[in-house]
C-alpha cells in the first residue's frame, strides 16, 4: 500500500478521537538553535506560531488493526473496515513533511493495540524518540498511552511527548464490562496514576528530566450506553480530583457501519455534548460542584446552559448587586465570565459600577440583566418565576442542533 493510502485510511480513523489540544505546552523554539519545530502553549485548532502562521496537528493512528473487539469503535477486530499500519519512520517522514510545508504544527498520534499492549506502545515511542533525538523536533508531540503497557515504557513516553492520554472509554465500569470486555478500569487508571506520578515527581525535583509537560487528558464516549450526565460528570469530576487531568473530553457516539446491538443505532443530539462541555468548564474554571449542576440523576437541560439552569434553581442568590458581591459570586451570574467579573472587580475601586459598563465589557446582557443590580439598573424580572423566565431566556431551535 502507498503511504497516501496509508496515510488517507489511518488520518480517518483518528477523527473519532477528541482527546487532542495542545494547549498548556510549554514554549519552545528552534530559532537559532540546531533541529526544527517550535510549540507556544495554544490550542490546535487554530494555533499560531511566533512567525504568525496558523497551523494544526497531525492526528493519525499508526495502525488501526486492534486485537481488541470494543463494541462502540470502528476499529474494533470485527470490523469490515480497510486496515493500514505504518511503520515508525514513515510518521517521522510524514510530520517532518508536513511541518516542513507549513500544514501542521505538531503531532498526535495513536493506535489500535497489535501483538501486545507493550509492543503498540513500543512503536508509539519509538517514533517521538526518533522525532526528538534524530531530527531535533521541537513541536508539538501527544501520544496515546496503552494501558496495560509497562510503566517503564509509560515513563519513556513521556520523556519525549508534551502530553499523554489514557482514554477512560466509557463513564461506567459496568459498560465498559459489557461493551468493551478486552479493557479493565483498572489498568486504565493504573496508567494515568503513573502518568500523574511521573508529573508529580517532574515537579519535586528541580533537575529531573521533564515529564509530560502538558499534562493529561481523557477522553468519554458519550450516548453508547444509558449513563446520564450526572454520572458522567462525577466520573469527570473524580478524575480530575484524582489524577489532576488537565480535560475530560466528551464525544458524542457516532454510529458505525454494521454495528452490534449492543449499542444505539442512533447518535445522541451534539447539543449533548455541548451541554457536557459547557459544565466541566463550570467545574474547572467558576468552582461549580457537579451537585450543584444536577441534585439527582438525570442529564443537563438541552434548551438553557448549565450557568443558567444553576441560576434559575437559585433564584435566592439573585439579583447580584455588582458593586457589592464577591467576585465569584459575580462569576456566577449567566452571561458574565470570569474574566469580566475580574474586570468589574477592578474597574469598581475606581467607581460604581454602571449598566453601561456590562455593554463595554461585552457581557452577554439578555441573559445577565434579569440577576443583576448596578447604580442605574435594577431588574423589573427579578419577581418574575423561574419558569417564565426560562421560556423568555431559552435558546431558539436552530436547524440540526438536535442532530
Amino acid at each position: 500500500m502507498q503511504l497516501i493510502e496509508k496515510l488517507t485510511v489511518l488520518a480517518d480513523a483518528a477523527k473519532y478521537d477528541a482527546s487532542c489540544a495542545s494547549s498548556s505546552a510549554p514554549n519552545r523554539s528552534s530559532k537559532g538553535k540546531s533541529g526544527i519545530g517550535s510549540t507556544n502553549g495554544m490550542g490546535i485548532c487554530h494555533s499560531f506560531t511566533p512567525d504568525g502562521r496558523c497551523v494544526a496537528l497531525l492526528k493519525i493512528l499508526l495502525t488501526n488493526f486492534c486485537l481488541y473487539d470494543c463494541q462502540y469503535c470502528v476499529n474494533r477486530r470485527s470490523s469490515d473496515v480497510p486496515r493500514a499500519r505504518f511503520t515508525p519512520e514513515e510518521v517521522v517522514t510524514l510530520t517532518l513533511d508536513f511541518y516542513k510545508r507549513n500544514c501542521i504544527s505538531g503531532l498526535f498520534l495513536s493506535s489500535g493495540i497489535i501483538r501486545s499492549a507493550d509492543y503498540t506502545m513500543e512503536q508509539l515511542v519509538r517514533v517521538a524518540k526518533l522525532l526528538r533525538e534524530e531530527h531535533e523536533f521541537r513541536g508539538y508531540i501527544h501520544l496515546k498511552t496503552i494501558p496495560d503497557a509497562d510503566p517503564l515504557l509509560i515513563a519513556e513516553a513521556g520523556r519525549y511527548a508534551d502530553r499523554l492520554s489514557v482514554n477512560i472509554e466509557l463513564p461506567t465500569e459496568s459498560s465498559l464490562i459489557r461493551l468493551a470486555p478486552e479493557k479493565q478500569v483498572r489498568t486504565i487508571k493504573q496508567a494515568m496514576h503513573s502518568i500523574h506520578q511521573g508529573e508529580s515527581e517532574a515537579r519535586a525535583e528541580k533537575r529531573a528530566p521533564r515529564f509530560a509537560p502538558a499534562g493529561q487528558s481523557t477522553q468519554m464516549i458519550i450516548g453508547a450506553d444509558a449513563t446520564d450526565d450526572s454520572t458522567i460528570l462525577h466520573t469527570a469530576a473524580s478524575l480530575y480530583g484524582n489524577y489532576r487531568l488537565r480535560r475530560v473530553y466528551y464525544s458524542a457516539f457516532s454510529p458505525i457501519p454494521q454495528s452490534p446491538n449492543t449499542v444505539p443505532f442512533e447518535a445522541p443530539p451534539l447539543l449533548r455534548e455541548h451541554r457536557l462541555y459547557q459544565a466541566d468548564f463550570l467545574l474547572r474554571g467558576y468552582g461549580f460542584d457537579v451537585n450543584e449542576l444536577l441534585s439527582g440523576p438525570g442529564n443537563l437541560a438541552l434548551d438553557i446552559d448549565p450557568k443558567l439552569a444553576w441560576a434559575l434553581n437559585n433564584r435566592e442568590h439573585f439579583p447580584v448587586d455588582l458593586n457589592r458581591a464577591e467576585p465569584a459570586m459575580i462569576a456566577r451570574v449567566p452571561g458574565i465570565g470570569v474574566l469580566s467579573a475580574k474586570r468589574l472587580v477592578a474597574l469598581r475601586r475606581q467607581k460604581r459600577i454602571r449598566f453601561e459598563d456590562l455593554t463595554r465589557l461585552r457581557c452577554a446582557l439578555e441573559k445577565a440583566k434579569p440577576f443583576i443590580v448596578t447604580q442605574d439598573y435594577r431588574p423589573l424580572q427579578a419577581s418574575r418565576e423561574s419558569l417564565l423566565l426560562r421560556q423568555q431566556l431559552s435558546e431558539t431551535p436552530a436547524q440540526m442542533a438536535l442532530w
